[in-house]
């Protein structure tokens, strides 16, 4: 019985390789296994190396490894691609009769099944379906009974017609009988099941999920990897809650009719990715002078400029937090996992609406585009709390006028936070300018009036700071000399590496930081331990130097930039080269 199986399917773009990976994977978590992928695809619609990588267990896992089980492997790219992650006894599946994969060498101590995929896809009525032939195979590889792919068989093409769906489920079946039938294959994996139910998502569907929950009634966006999935989730679906998606010209146009929604009153969102967060920078900085609540999802991709838009990285965290000219307050999140890619996203909009500010909620590609399971319990979309914050009660409007009867919209309060009159508010009425402004509105050039107003909107943070708790989530050996700091998707990787560490008797202690700002003050923390590790995928250790000038401690670095998400037994060999001194201090990944 084999509970941890790592499964792949590689190609050409094009060739339908993230449809045939993510109907394995939601058959496998209909079955009731946990499920982690990961995907490499090339910055352009056909062409260029593809893949979809599947991680099932019984348990659940939040990482991919460097081990592969199982290939489909439909060029012979695919097989170099990944000839690192393949070992021993790994069953590399492929169509001989194809005149690129005709002259393939299965390396030595790996097991070839030359499957006609084509030929047996034409005999279910196809050649298209030769990918789903190649599932049925790989299913009867991993004791995977091939019944259980034809729910997801039914969801993937259930709308182009019964007959569709029976030809995909024969072609399934044909994989399925030529390895039992025609090769001299054993059974080497035999693939638990169990009675649970999952749900499968990736963390743009989670993000926008959440924003429906959280009342968001308007999204603006401009299509972008990785961010796009975020619209389109929301698009056909927010509209049933009274909601709208538009598609906008480009980014600046996104943001600014976000803006005017959410002046509006409604809950309004923007997303975007590096390049577009540049363009957004001018009506990010209107945003927050005009104390106007706005939510501006942030995808992170490989830069600078276009980059690598379908790769890895965590580069943008400086541009967010000091993005926009003159000094902008603003929160940032950052959902460590695709679970709390929900959370936070509701926290985001809560902020915004109370503080009356823009917060930038950033995840990155790893985030986005890997699909995990959850159960259904863990997105409970009526136990959402909404928190609008200082709406003003037409009742209690004369609280904020002044002498002449006029609404104070940026009163200068203690916490700083203004009343906040949605339209059509009686006797409040007012104005609101890009320019510097007095407690109305009106724009001031007035030097003791300008100080009030930059000293009020700054307070709105350290009011969040007391009232909120912006804290950490930490595992590991709370005793622990070594301490591992990190953000983002790194996460689940650097969970599942501490298992690793423990087996080798190296006691670690991590924290998980999803608030970049305001962040907790890990001063103690680090002051505490003898050796301190921050983890990140950039190539500056950007986060690392925030530890370092909150904490005035130097700290080691193990970042990477390839592209590529890190992995646990990756993280867990670098933790250990660096505890045993192996790294220099200031090593940087390369």
């Amino acid at each position: 019985m084999v509970n941890d199986l790592n499964w792949a399917i590689g190609g050409e773009a094009g060739d339908g390789i993230d449809s045939t990976g993510k109907i394995f994977a939601r058959a496998l978590s209909r079955a009731g296994r946990h499920v982690f992928t990961s995907k490499d695809f090339a910055s352009r619609i056909r062409g260029g190396y593809t893949a979809y990588k599947v991680r099932t267990a019984v348990e659940r896992v939040e990482s991919v490894v460097d081990r592969l089980d199982v290939l489909i492997a439909l060029t012979e790219r695919t097989i170099d691609e990944n000839l690192d992650e393949l070992q021993e006894g790994s069953v590399i599946i492929y169509d001989g009769e194809q005149t690129t994969m005709a002259d393939v060498e299965v390396p030595e101590g790996m097991i070839g099944l030359e499957i006609p995929l084509n030929s047996l896809a034409e005999e279910a009525g196809g050649a298209i379906m030769r990918n789903v032939v190649a599932l049925g195979a790989a299913s009867e590889v991993a004791g995977f009974p091939v019944e259980f792919l034809d729910e997801a068989l039914v969801k993937r093409f259930g709308e182009k017609g019964e007959a569709i769906v029976a030809n995909n489920r024969e072609a399934a079946r044909l994989g399925r009988d030529f390895v039992r039938e025609e090769t001299d294959y054993s059974d080497e994996f035999t693939l638990e099941t169990t009675d649970e139910d999952y749900v499968l998502l990736n963390g743009d569907e989670a993000i926008g999920m959440a924003a429906i929950a959280a009342g968001c009634r308007f999204y603006a966006g401009y299509p972008i990897t990785p961010a796009t999935d975020i619209m389109e989730y929301l698009t056909g679906r927010i509209e049933a809650f009274g909601g709208a998606v538009v598609q906008a010209e480009d980014e600046l146009s996104a943001i600014n009719m976000a803006l005017g929604a959410a002046r509006a009153g409604a809950r309004a969102m923007t997303g975007t990715s590096g390049p577009g967060i540049d363009l957004m920078s001018e009506t990010f900085g209107l945003v927050a002078t005009s104390e106007t609540p706005l939510v501006i999802a942030n995808v992170m991709r490989s830069g600078p400029s276009t980059g690598m838009p379908t790769k890895q990285e965590q580069g943008d965290l400086n541009a967010m937090l000091y993005g926009g000219h003159g000094e902008i307050p603003r929160f940032v999140l950052a959902p460590t996992t695709i679970g709390e890619c929900f959370d936070k996203t509701v926290e985001a909009f809560n902020l915004a609406e109370k503080y009356q500010l823009p917060v930038y909620l950033t995840a990155d590609l790893a985030l986005a585009v890997t699909e995990q399971t959850y159960s259904p319990e863990r997105f409970d979309m009526d136990a959402v709390e909404i928190d609008r914050g200082n709406v003003v009660d037409p009742d209690a409007v004369e609280e904020w006028l002044d002498e002449k009867g006029r609404f104070r919209a940026h009163a200068a309060t203690e916490d700083g936070i203004s009343p906040r009159a949605l339209p059509g508010t009686p006797d409040a009425a007012h104005m609101t300018t890009g320019l510097e402004h007095d407690e109305l509105g009106r724009r001031t050039e007035e030097e003791d009036i300008r100080v009030e107003q930059v000293k009020k909107r700054q307070r709105k943070v350290e009011t969040a700071r007391e009232r909120e708790g912006f804290e950490y989530r930490e595992f590991g050996d709370p005793d622990a000399d070594t301490l591992v700091i990190s953000w983002g998707s790194n996460e689940g990787a650097m969970r599942e590496a501490l298992g690793m560490l423990d087996d080798r008797d190296v006691d670690v202690r991590f924290l998980s930081v999803p608030y970049i700002y305001p962040r907790p003050d890990l001063t103690d923390e680090v002051e505490s331990a003898e050796d301190v590790i921050v983890v990140e995928c950039n190539a500056t250790g950007q986060f690392a130097d925030l530890i370092e000038h909150d904490t005035l401690t130097r700290v080691q670095r193990v970042t990477k930039y390839t592209g590529v998400r890190f992995k646990a037994d990756e993280l867990a060999d670098e933790i250990e080269a660096a505890v045993a001194g192996e790294r220099a201090p200031q090593e940087v990944r390369r």
